[in-house]
């Protein structure tokens, strides 16, 4: 219910211009079509972020059920199956590279040309400090305060009262990739990076935008240096995030959520409101709120302690059954 919640109100998916009709892509990728010809597609998303009118694709049958029953309306697939009712199949040999040249037209790569680009809008009110760069499409809301030396490349949306210290890379590329034979191949980063008001960030920090969908950073949240959110993460409101911590692509982390230092999160999981993780821990899979974790993998701190008290007796026990 969080993740609904929190995708519908920040509306994070890659909208095109303007609506495109399902035989017009059907054309222009030589795709067929099963289901509603008369649909236009308005944006692009990941499978977890999809919404109504949204485009997605799959292209192993394991995944093909999830992509029929999620909330896209046009599904890129490379097999003919049945086609729910109200939705439209774009068949093709290769639903990634469809899916990825769509990314590359409508979200084409925007290469730096100025050190503050024409088209970025910063608030009067803003402090920007030398060598700071600012690319295209980038807004920076009121009193935001942008040390020396940081990078924000667009699209991206800075709110008000937001410090960004030194050293700092906003909108790097989605390190994500799709196994070939020989290579890997490269996903065209189409999303945006969206850090709401009074934001804090450290020194050296690295927040990748979202494949298709957006990086958010919720409202006072606060980030140690060298702290990285990997693409399509979603943090939320008021958490606190160590030196060191490092966020895996498309995870969320709920309101009040605070990760000490050296804190490893895999991709694709969720972090319950408040929950306390502990310094080094590693977290592979989601998480309930409200608890302390520590460990690798995480679990609840008092578990942790009973397996350390464990074995703390183990010699003494093994002494008794040599003696035994």
């Amino acid at each position: 219910m969080y993740l609904e919640q929190r995708i519908k109100r920040i509306a994070s998916k890659m909208k095109f211009p303007a609506p495109i009709p399902v035989v017009e892509l059907a054309q222009t990728y030589g795709a067929t079509l099963i289901g509603n010809t008369q649909l236009s597609a308005t944006g692009i998303n990941e499978i977890h972020k999809v919404q109504s009118g949204d485009i997605t694709f799959s292209d192993h049958p394991k995944y093909f059920k999830k992509s029929l029953d999620s909330a896209a309306t046009i599904i890129i697939l490379n097999e003919a199956v049945d086609c729910p009712v109200g939705k439209v199949i774009l068949i093709c040999d290769q639903p990634f590279e469809v899916y990825n040249k769509i990314v590359k037209k409508y979200a084409p790569t925007r290469h730096l040309s100025a050190t503050i680009d024409p088209t970025a809008q910063v608030h009067p009110s803003a402090i920007i400090e030398p060598n700071v760069v600012i690319g295209p499409q980038v807004t920076i809301g009121a009193y935001s305060y942008i040390q020396a030396n940081v990078t924000i490349k667009g699209p991206a949306i800075i709110g008000s009262h937001v410090n960004i210290q030194s050293g700092t890379v906003i909108g790097a590329e989605a390190f994500y990739f799709k196994k070939k034979l020989d290579h890997y191949k490269k996903w065209q980063t189409g999303g945006r990076v969206l850090i709401e008001d009074r934001v804090d960030i450290g020194p050296a920090c690295t927040i990748c935008r979202g494949v298709s969908g957006d990086t958010v950073i919720g409202r006072g949240s606060k980030l140690d240096g060298q702290v990285h959110i990997g693409h399509g993460a979603v943090i939320g409101e008021n958490c606190l995030l160590a030196a060191q911590v490092g966020i895996g692509g498309k995870t969320i982390l709920e309101n009040e959520v605070v990760c000490y230092g050296q804190v490893g999160i895999a991709q694709n999981v969720v972090i319950g409101q408040g929950a306390v993780i502990a310094a080094k821990s590693g977290v592979s899979k989601s998480l309930s709120g409200g608890k302390t974790y520590f460990g690798i993998p995480a679990e609840p701190l008092r578990q942790h302690h009973k397996k350390l008290a464990a074995l703390r007796q183990l010699p003494e026990f093994m002494k008794r059954l040599e003696e035994e």
